[in-house]
């Protein structure tokens, strides 16, 4: 039984939401999450997105840019963590009394309307394993919904409203926003230290991890190669289902092998018996794990084996996660969402088993706190690619206390280079790239936004 909290009660008892910052990743899937469920809805944001459109598109009123007339006779306003208090918006719904509630908060909430709440946590691979659940059960036609962290292509969007009490959510451990969830299933992929300006300790981030899985109401599905994840699940009260490699799995993939170099087909067993085969649509060795992990919580939550198998090999990833966005004349640009040294790492590691001549790396730091405490594992993951390209780091919430600059990063790092803005990355990508090449932008910031650029120089 899900307990209830003051905003359960709150949002059982108001009809009229305005939502600040509609347009954002994680406001738009909520609001059409809301809207399905009846509530008259109203949103600001400052600037036109495919998001906003989207939400638009529903028949909820959009303003561009924040007043306090936006809030017009809402009963309650949720915000998402990047609006200010200063917003005039929320200013003016604290002088009217009205509630106000952050976006995660309100998601929680959420997730206690739905009977089957997947949620999908790990230090990697929560959005693409959210996808790729979201894909199965999809194909398996059991109408779920969805709130993922990147656009899923299946559907053109990083939500989608289903009929049934399933739903999947991809659930951030980033300052414990996934324990305002109630899921009933949780899928705990990994734990590696990140936001450690955040957690401080490995204890502190096991056990954030830790209160999230004994939440779960119905089971833990968790990934028995790990050890922290272990440690995570091992006071779990409802039902724990390993998944890996290891002989102490209950679902494993075994006769792994790779197509093309990178493309994973494998085997799923239960307890050693063959369920089904597999052939993925993405690549990397990494992706094996993810998708026996969706897949696990796909059958585990109804879907059939052929929903799997049709849905792995057809899944072409989501974006930013290794998205190809330009191949002509023997030159090719992926992006990635890789701002981890695991994820760069398996994530240059697949490139050079596909077929480049060379890998070229161009990667915008996130944050000086985790470029400062990861500067060693950084460079060593980057070491991978044939040539490295850095942007200056993006500092988002932080300053540069730690007196850290990109170039302390190149000093460790053999073929590289520190480029001081966009422009001049593009230039130089141009300058150097050839037939064979993968150029791949990895980074959770705004690094993306180089690869027009690019595209247009070498054009």
């Amino acid at each position: 039984m899900k307990i209830l909290n003051d905003t359960d009660r709150l949002i059982d008892s108001v009809k009229r939401i305005h939502m600040i910052g509609i347009g954002g990743s994680g406001m738009s899937p909520l609001a059409e999450l809301l809207h399905n469920r009846g509530y008259i809805l109203t949103g600001s944001d400052n600037n036109p997105s495919y998001t906003l459109d989207r939400v638009k598109a529903l028949g909820v009123p959009v303003t561009i840019g924040h007043s306090a007339e936006n809030i017009g006779d809402a009963e309650l306003v949720v915000y998402s963590a990047a609006i200010n208090k200063a917003n005039p918006e929320l200013v003016e719904a604290n002088k009217r009394g009205i509630p106000c509630v952050e976006r995660s908060v309100l998601l929680g909430a959420v997730t206690r309307k739905f009977d089957h709440v997947i949620g999908v946590c790990g230090t990697h691979g929560k959005t693409t394993v959210s996808s790729m659940v979201t894909s199965i059960l999809l194909d398996a036609k059991l109408d779920p919904s969805a709130v993922i962290g990147g656009v899923l292509p299946k559907i053109h969007s990083n939500c989608c409203v289903g009929e049934s009490d399933l739903l999947v959510c991809e659930s951030c451990e980033y300052v414990d926003t996934f324990l305002q969830m109630s899921p009933d299933v949780a899928v705990l992929l990994n734990i590696d230290e990140d936001h450690m300006e955040y957690f401080k300790t490995v204890d502190r981030l096991i056990g954030s991890f830790a209160k999230f899985v004994n939440s779960a109401s119905k089971a833990v599905i968790v990934n028995g190669d790990d050890e922290k994840s272990m440690i995570a699940a091992r006071d779990v009260k409802s039902e724990v289902i390993t998944f890996g490699y290891g002989e102490n799995c209950r679902y494993r993939a075994e006769n792994v092998h790779f197509e093309k170099g990178a493309f994973g087909c494998f085997d799923i067993t239960e307890k050693g018996e063959k369920l089904c085969s597999v052939r993925l649509g993405v690549p990397g060795k990494h992706n094996v794990l993810n998708a026996l992990a969706a897949a696990v919580a796909a059958l585990h939550a109804g879907a059939s084996y052929e929903a799997v198998q049709s849905a792995l090999l057809t899944f072409g990833g989501a974006h930013r996660r290794f998205e190809i966005l330009y191949d002509e004349g023997g030159i090719t640009i992926a992006d990635d969402y890789a701002h981890h040294p695991k994820e760069l790492s398996v994530t240059l590691a697949t490139a050079k088993q596909m077929e480049y001549d060379r890998v070229i790396a161009v990667f915008q730091p996130f944050t000086y706190s985790r470029t400062a405490m990861l500067l060693n594992d950084f460079a060593e993951a980057l070491k991978i690619a044939d040539l490295t390209v850095l942007s200056e780091i993006m500092g988002s919430r932080e300053v540069n206390d730690w007196n850290i600059y990109s170039s302390d990063l190149a000093a460790k790092i053999p073929n590289s280079v520190v480029c001081p803005d966009f422009e001049a990355i593009a230039k130089h990508i141009c300058k150097i790239a050839k037939k064979g090449d993968l150029i791949i932008t990895m980074g959770c910031g705004d690094i993306y936004k180089v690869v027009p650029m690019i595209k247009d120089g070498l054009k």
